[in-house]
């Protein structure tokens, strides 16, 4: 069953994870993640295999260096949902 996570949860859908977790293991638990974004989506765990970091002590440790490999667009217009036209 796959799963659908909007860019605007993704910080209360990464809290789930038992942390600490290395970026082999988070892409494992989210393999079947589709990230939903302002300018479309993405697999989350192709997102999380582009990650420098190996490991991550906490969710905000993983949110923070996956904001750094999302495109600009990603996060829309100012104002703008994910899924607005």
């Amino acid at each position: 069953m796959s799963r659908t996570v909007k860019l605007s949860r993704l910080p209360t859908f990464l809290e789930t994870l038992d942390y600490p977790l290395s970026r082999r293991r988070i892409a494992g638990e989210v393999d079947d993640v589709t990230l939903l974004m302002a300018d479309g989506e993405a697999p989350l765990d192709t997102v999380v295999d582009r990650l420098s970091s190996n490991r991550f002590e906490s969710s905000s440790e993983l949110e923070a260096e996956l904001y750094q490999f999302l495109p600009i667009e990603a996060v829309g217009e100012p104002g703008q949902a994910e899924g607005d036209a």
